[in-house]
């Protein structure tokens, strides 16, 4: 059963991840009013290394190209407003929703690929 949970693992915590960015956001879209609020994002790409303990692709041969660049660490963010406003709050609703979405999108895409792998296993149980 553990082999079955590994085969599962990278996208369930994808999905978590996903889920609790779609949140951080939330709240940013929420408190878009509050003054000093300061708008805040993870970076998911250090995120799920630090969860599912994965390092970047190694190149074997000396005309494969790096495909990782060093991530910035894996401690909540604060955005850099593009226009702050002059009550301290550096949440951009424009920015947030984009995000938002793009997350959105993302989480879909995930849970679509975790759909995918499970409908193999059961196929694979099945002996179709």
């Amino acid at each position: 059963m553990n082999k079955i949970g590994s085969y599962l693992n990278f996208h369930a915590q994808a999905l978590e991840l996903r889920s609790r960015r779609n949140e951080i956001l939330a709240s940013n879209i929420a408190n878009a009013a509050t003054p000093s609020f300061k708008a805040r994002d993870l970076d998911f790409d250090s995120e799920i290394k630090r969860h599912v303990g994965i390092g970047p692709l190694q190149t074997t041969n000396e005309e494969h190209f790096p495909t990782m660049v060093p991530a910035i660490g894996n401690k909540m963010l604060f955005r850099e407003p593009i226009n702050p406003s002059l009550d301290g709050n550096t949440v951009e609703l424009s920015v947030e929703q984009m995000e938002f979405s793009e997350n959105v999108t993302r989480y879909q895409t995930t849970l679509t690929f975790l759909n995918n792998r499970i409908s193999g296993l059961m196929s694979a149980i099945k002996g179709e």
